[in-house]
């Protein structure tokens, strides 16, 4: 860049993902680059390339960026003695602290106990200074796993969502007396959660921390300062809490790329996704694992001082706009020909959709690729459960997987108890699940 003639400013360390998407809006900078493999493995390398706006490049301009660097030669080198490089100075990363501190944090002080876990990546120090300068002052972090390690010595995939991934922040915070797990992915743009409850530790959804984070933000929304975002493989549930608080929503594809830009002119005040990616204000226009974690506590902190947990929130959503169950089947397939392995697995259920799944009739098929709702043709397939749940169909975009992403609503009976209607429709979506497995196994 610096050969090219570019002004660069370099981030004076390995920081987290959302600060380099920070950074672009707060300098007015043209465009940000973060090399990362995110939660990946090492072989999947890459870089995020962000636009001025800061949120994630979008179609046309991501196949512009790949024409253009098969057909590149070789680059003229530039140093960094060179007067177009500087260092981005520490009073703007302290800003983003700043203003967090400023919407999120507890002024007098917060006795709630936290875990936390960086997952062997780089949001350890970033997140915990950020804690501490909001008030959290009783945040343990598990030491096995603070320190930047590309090994992962501790984990076999390291992604929050995977099982047992969340185990050694459990046992710490056992031993820490914590309420409260939480933890990032190795670049910090992803959150995830535990919480302690009466029958033992319990892992939140990306869907459950999604509700809880809508349910913290939305008494300070209305229709004129704001829009909520979601996309098609994340739960309806956020629909619902906007339009009964009077809150635009939009349904978006899925990815942060489309999520980010969901509030048009008007802003997008909250979004997420299932898969642990939340966006929790404006001034980051992508995931961001850190300041969601924030907001997280901060309303922890305040249901701990009512005697109350996030489970008893969660308690309270459901029983107001129903239960949802939700989960995600990931198919993966390995070798050369993967691709078209995954494609003939989806071709198939194209061809010959189930007329019931976990004894719910599929009402309607939508294939994605001829566009949904206003949304740009992708491949996939939406199988609609009438007003019972539905079903998405969709190849990764990063790696050779199928993904399904289920959600069953709950149908509850005369007096039945919410736990009831969990069993109930956990018990319905196990079962649309297996089935739905069945058929797309290569």
């Amino acid at each position: 860049l610096l050969g090219a003639g570019i002004r660069v400013l370099e981030m004076p360390e390995p920081l987290p993902t959302p600060l380099v998407a920070y950074c672009v809006k707060a300098l007015g900078a043209a465009a940000g680059i973060m090399i990362t493999a995110s939660h990946n493995p090492p072989q999947d390398n890459g870089f995020k390339l962000y636009a001025a706006d800061g949120a994630q490049i979008v179609p046309p301009h991501d196949q512009a960026v790949e024409r253009l660097a098969n057909a590149a030669a070789a680059p003229r080198l530039g140093d960094r003695s060179s007067e177009l490089h500087s260092v981005v100075a520490p009073q703007v990363l302290g800003e983003y602290q700043r203003h967090f501190v400023e919407r999120f944090g507890v002024p007098f002080g917060s006795v709630l106990r936290v875990t936390y876990t960086p997952l062997h990546g780089v949001g350890g120090v970033s997140l915990m200074n950020l804690l501490a300068a909001a008030g959290f002052g009783a945040v343990t972090p598990v030491a096995t796993q603070f320190v930047p390690d590309a090994d992962f010595p501790t984990l076999a995939f390291p992604n929050p969502e995977e099982p047992g991934a969340l185990d050694h922040a459990i046992a710490t915070a056992e031993r820490s007396s914590s309420t409260l797990v939480i933890a990032n992915d190795p670049d910090a743009d992803r959150l995830g959660a535990a919480v302690r409850g009466p029958d033992g530790w319990r892992v939140l959804r990306g869907d459950e921390i999604g509700w809880l984070l809508a349910s913290e933000l939305l008494s300070d929304l209305n229709a004129t300062n704001g829009v909520l975002a979601t996309s098609i493989v994340s739960s309806t549930m956020l629909k619902k809490m906007a339009q009964d608080a009077g809150v635009r929503f939009v349904e978006t594809l899925t990815g942060f790329k489309w999520i980010a830009r969901a509030g048009g002119d008007d802003g997008l005040r909250f979004g997420y996704e299932e898969a642990l990616g939340f966006a929790v204000d404006p001034v980051v226009a992508d995931k961001d694992g850190l300041s969601a974690a924030l907001a997280l506590c901060h309303l922890a902190h305040h249901l701990a001082q009512q005697g109350q947990t996030l489970l008893d929130r969660l308690d309270e959503i459901e029983s107001r706009f129903g239960v949802h169950a939700v989960a995600q089947l990931s198919l993966r397939c390995d070798g050369p020909d993967a691709m078209s392995v995954i494609a003939a697995s989806l071709e198939r259920l194209r061809a010959t959709p189930p007329t019931h799944l976990g004894g719910i009739a599929v009402s309607d098929v939508i294939d994605l690729e001829s566009g949904w709702h206003g949304l740009a043709p992708t491949d996939g397939l939406v199988l609609k459960l009438g007003e019972r749940g539905r079903v998405v169909v969709r190849p990764s975009g990063t790696e050779p997987k199928l993904k399904a992403y289920v959600e069953i609503l709950g149908d509850s009976g005369p007096d039945e108890s919410l736990v009831e209607q969990r069993a109930r429709a956990q018990a319905q979506l196990s079962a649309a699940s297996e089935e739905l497995s069945e058929r797309l196994k290569f």
